[in-house]
């Protein structure tokens, strides 16, 4: 589409290289040729844009085959317009001077146009070709029969349209056929599979013979390995009996020996540990007895001592006792207390000293005052 631009009541049009612009002013062709550009003014001009590039025109339709099974072709068609002034002329490539868009659709009218051409062209071949020689053949004959037949169309010429090249993608039968198609093949190469299968088994099968077979062999020889072995083993164990028994009894005399030496080792150790001890023992005897001895003597002479003392202070005792009583009989008859109540004090005072300890006595006024009175030299008067 061709670019517009506005100023002042005048427009201006660039074109791309692949548009080819014809302008016509009242008339007259003043612009004609692609890639142009120009001002006009909108009331008096008349504007057409011709694409001049090659497009590409895909195309799916039905067909009917000689045998009546409908397929499904594929197609593109690569065209140009070789003439733009022919084409202009033929079909409305017109352009809105404001917007430099198409007032009408050119380009559908040609796709109409290439789409029918071909598609009558293929009908015509399709319609005299059974479907297997169709699905085989039927994409180069359609082809070939489509470029020939839009060559030789004379309207495409005179529209100013050039046919670049035509290709036939696939052509399909319907899917239910299809499938029905497919079936013998797959049912064939399904039978190749299962031979191959079947010979792969036979193959197993046989290699698993082989295997059984040489894992027989294998065992048969391990077997007898294994009795050879055992034999053997046999061999080395009475052979390293007899050695051991052999060792054994060399270390059992071995080890009597030992023992009747470390015997009487033990038996001369034990009698001069005895003879030591008797001898020790004889020692000690003699220095306990000759300490229990002096122990004796001292212990003798410290009961002497001690028995002396004791006597000697209870002598001294005796007399300070004795000299202690006779002084306080002697106050008291000085004092004038006859002697029945000296005796009565003293024997008070030998009862106390055999009493037990006592912690503490109560001694009432009453008791006190009697007392008092009775020892008092008054009282005695």
């Amino acid at each position: 589409m061709a670019d517009i631009t506005r100023r002042l009541g005048w427009r201006h049009l660039r074109g791309a290289p692949t548009a080819h612009i014809r302008h016509h002013r009242s008339g007259t062709l003043v612009h004609d040729g692609p890639g142009l550009s120009f001002w006009f003014r909108p009331l008096a001009a008349a504007l057409s844009e011709v694409p001049v590039d090659d497009r590409e025109l895909a195309m799916t339709f039905h067909a009917r085959t000689s045998d009546f099974q409908d397929v499904a072709v594929q197609a593109t068609v690569t065209y140009r317009i070789a003439d733009p002034a022919v084409a202009a002329a033929r079909l409305d490539f017109s352009i809105d001077p404001d917007t430099g868009a198409w007032r009408g659709t050119p380009l559908e009218q040609l796709g109409t146009l290439l789409t029918e051409t071909a598609q009558q062209h293929a009908l015509d071949v399709l319609a005299r070709t059974p479907l297997s020689a169709a699905l085989v053949d039927g994409v180069t004959a359609v082809r070939e029969r489509v470029a020939a037949g839009l060559g030789g169309e004379p309207r495409l010429p005179a529209t100013g349209i050039e046919v670049v090249a035509v290709r036939v993608m696939a052509l399909r039968p319907e899917p239910e056929v299809e499938r029905a198609l497919r079936t013998p093949a797959r049912e064939q190469i399904q039978q190749e599979a299962d031979r191959a299968t079947y010979e792969r088994r036979a193959v197993a099968v046989e290699r698993e013979r082989t295997i059984a077979e040489n894992e027989l062999a294998s065992r048969i020889e391990l077997a007898r390995r294994e009795e050879q072995l055992v034999e053997q083993r046999g061999t080395n164990a009475r052979r390293e009996a007899e050695e051991q028994a052999a060792a054994d009894a060399v270390r059992a005399q071995a080890e009597a020996a030992r023992s009747v030496k470390l015997a009487e080792a033990e038996a001369a150790r034990s009698v001069k540990l005895a003879e030591a001890e008797a001898a020790r023992t004889v020692k000690l005897t003699e220095a306990e007895a000759a300490r229990t001895l002096r122990l004796a003597e001292a212990e003798a002479a410290r009961a002497e001592r001690v028995a002396r003392a004791e006597a000697e202070g209870a002598r001294e005792v005796g007399e300070a006792r004795a000299q202690a009583q006779a002084a306080w009989l002697r106050v008291h008859a000085e004092a004038g207390i006859d002697g029945t109540t000296t005796l009565q004090a003293l024997t008070a005072t030998r009862l106390a000293e055999n009493l037990p300890r006592i912690d503490s006595v109560t001694v009432s006024p009453d008791v006190l005052t009697g007392l008092l009175t009775r020892l008092s030299p008054g009282a005695a008067e």
